[in-house]
């Protein structure tokens, strides 16, 4: 049992990730905070600003903002740990690497398993997304790309079926509508049944590989030049939105209870994954103890301020009832009569779309890179080019798992499953920062240090404020435990979770910010839907078969071990 939980030393795992213990084949060191603070807010100000917002506020209403806010302050608490990790730990990884430091290879292993949903997984959905934006944009320059090359079978299938509902309904048929028929029928048969294939997602992602694969320092200049972009359109859509504000479309703020605002979670939190993407270029840093941590807590900070801005503007400007539609920031300025600005949106929502899958697609090989610097996965995913210092191989093999799924699958699902992987991600980093302490003695003092607050009584307080203020969901969830839908069985094991970390803290006297932040990361993974948990831990399963029958016996430190 003990081998399935051995851990890498701190001053072990930083003299791996130096240019001289590779051979001279390391990653170049070009990035600085300002660099950082751009691929942070690439990452978090994608889709999210410009479409799942919609979703999220038609349940929600004007209220949407508060859960922002609450979000964000989740994760605030997770990049204060992430921040403390990467100070002490200034090596690729990410997530991975510090569960390798704080709990063990096993929990290593599954968090790695886990990000690959964050990042790669994750990525399908920008690429289905951007895939969507640019058609529009090309629509509207009167460019019309055959439909069975812009989506998926089951898409299409969908899209014809509420298409016959609507006419069964005796609604007459729109432009749109027969174009949706047309498209279908015009549709290449391919055996028994139509061909279908999302084409442009797919290029996109080709694209972004070989950028990815040429190198960091052309990478860094993309995404900096498409933030000041994407960042400029947003405030003048703030600004401009504002002027168009009607105060009576905030009444009633929370039109659906609190309740409300939580169906938009899985919507606000996916907005924020990638914030945690700025870990992974640790070994390109320049000053990675340093700037890692001021690079992501910049980034959370001005994204959180935009969401909440944008959040605001939109159901200012309409009724929170009329936003669950695709491309909500186009469709509220169209409806106002300002379709060029909507033109400018679409704009900027293909450029934000562009760097999410930029720095998603750097994320995901440096992991893969250092999990087979451990012996977790085979020695060709460790490899960098010799001449652009970036993992070859690794990068290779994420463009393909992302490109082709890109072309095929649906993205429904998929939202939840990335954001329950992050959440699951974020509990354990939040957690192994308070088993950091213990790991000083390794060697390895970072320039940053979360702040201690003694959560001995603030703990406990909180949470039992937290169960007297849902008791009555708590009380009814008891009462009837074997006829209550499994949504509201996680809810009782998140109570009882809370009440032994509140015990624990309480005699431990644990930090308040990492138990905060993992409890935090908890709640908001309760409210996704049980199916997708199920997906996750179908997922999980697959990721520890393959641990068991390669990982296990390849690992280098089990080597080093005997």
């Amino acid at each position: 049992m003990s081998r399935l939980f051995r851990k890498k030393k701190i001053n072990t795992i930083v003299a791996e990730g130096g240019d001289e213990v590779h051979g001279g084949t390391g990653l170049h060191r070009v990035l600085n905070v300002r660099d950082l603070t751009f691929l942070g807010i690439a990452a978090v100000i994608g889709a999210g600003i410009f479409s799942t917002i919609g979703s999220a506020a038609f349940h929600g209403g004007p209220g949407v903002s508060l859960l922002f806010v609450i979000t964000a302050i989740t994760c605030g608490f997770s990049a204060l740990c992430y921040a403390e990790f990467a100070s002490r730990v200034p090596v690729s990884g990410s997530a991975y690497t510090y569960a390798y430091v704080s709990f063990g290879e096993l929990v290593a292993w599954i968090i790695g398993w886990a990000l690959i949903l964050e990042y790669a997984i994750g990525n399908i959905v920008v690429a289905i997304s951007w895939s969507s934006y640019f058609n529009n944009l090309l629509q509207g320059l009167n460019i019309h790309l055959p439909y069975w090359l812009t989506t998926n079978l089951t898409t299409a299938n969908e899209a014809v079926a509420a298409v016959k509902a609507e006419l069964a309904k005796g609604v007459a048929m729109t432009t749109d509508m027969q174009s949706i028929i047309d498209g279908y029928n015009a549709a290449p048969v391919l055996g028994s049944s139509k061909l279908f294939l999302n084409l442009p997602a797919f290029l996109i992602v080709a694209f972004i590989t070989a950028l990815a694969y040429i190198g960091m320092k052309e990478s860094k200049k993309s995404a900096n030049a498409m933030v000041i972009f994407k960042i400029a359109v947003i405030i003048f859509v703030i600004i401009m939105g504002f002027f168009y504000v009607n105060t009576d479309n905030w009444n009633p703020f929370m039109p659906n209870g609190f309740t409300g605002v939580l169906q938009g979670v899985s919507a606000v939190f996916y907005a924020y994954i990638g914030f945690d993407a700025i870990s992974t270029t640790a070994e390109e840093c320049k000053d990675p103890q340093r700037d890692l941590p001021k690079g992501m807590i910049n980034a959370l900070v001005i994204c959180t301020i935009l969401y909440i801005l944008i959040a605001l503007v939109l159901t200012g400007m309409v009724n929170y009832s009329e936003l669950k539609v695709d491309d909500p920031l186009a469709y509220v300025f169209d409806k106002l009569g300002l379709k060029w600005i909507g033109y400018i949106i679409s704009i900027s929502a293909v450029v934000a779309t562009t760097s999410v899958l930029l720095v998603f697609q750097l994320g995901q090989p440096r992991i893969w890179m250092t999990m087979s610097r451990d012996g977790l996965l085979p020695k060709r995913f460790s490899k960098v080019h010799p001449k652009y210092k970036t993992p070859a191989f690794a990068t290779i093999i994420t463009g393909f798992l992302v490109g082709i799924p890109a072309m095929f699958l649906p993205s429904s699902i998929m939202t939840d499953l990335t954001s329950i992987g992050t959440l699951f991600a974020f509990v354990l980093v939040c957690l192994g920062v308070l088993l950091l302490p213990k790991l000083q003695a390794a060697g390895t003092q970072g320039k940053f240090k979360l702040p201690y607050i003694n959560g001995q009584f603030i703990l406990p307080i909180l949470v039992a404020a937290f169960v007297f203020l849902f008791r009555e969901r708590v009380a009814a969830s008891v009462t009837n435990l074997f006829h209550e839908n499994h949504q509201e069985v996680l809810f009782l094991i998140f109570i009882i979770i809370a009440v032994v970390i509140a015990a624990l803290t309480f005699i431990r006297k644990y930090s308040l910010i990492p138990v905060l932040g993992a409890l935090s990361c908890l709640y908001l993974m309760i409210e996704i839907p049980v199916n997708s948990w199920l997906w996750f831990f179908v997922w999980m399963g697959i990721g520890l078969v393959i641990y068991f029958f390669y990982g296990y016996r390849k690992s280098k430190l089990a080597n080093e071990q005997g």
